[in-house]
């Protein structure tokens, strides 16, 4: 009989085996976004697509926009450690 295993890692199995664990990696920068933002920039913002490591954040004004910009590495650095490892590389606000 085998020894039975964890759901996570059977399930990290099965996306590795089809060739998508990295892309729903990279998606769970969008899952997180609110939870590591924050209400308040949550309310502002719409990560929309995370592409070759590019999440790309639609923001609904343009001085939350600019400010949003001195807080891009501490958004980052914070997204990186949700998902669990350095997954996102650069975020685009437009």
């Amino acid at each position: 009989m085998k020894e039975a295993k964890p759901l996570s890692q059977l399930i990290t199995q099965f996306l590795k085996s089809i060739g998508i664990h990295e892309r729903v990696e990279e998606n769970l920068a969008i899952a997180f976004w609110d939870a590591v933002v924050g209400e308040e920039i949550a309310r502002h913002t719409e990560p929309m697509k995370v592409a070759r490591g590019i999440l790309f954040v639609r923001v609904n004004d343009t001085v939350w926009r600019n400010e949003l910009q001195f807080f891009k590495t501490d958004i980052l650095q914070k997204l990186n450690e949700k998902i669990g490892k350095n997954v996102v590389k650069d975020i685009k606000f437009y």
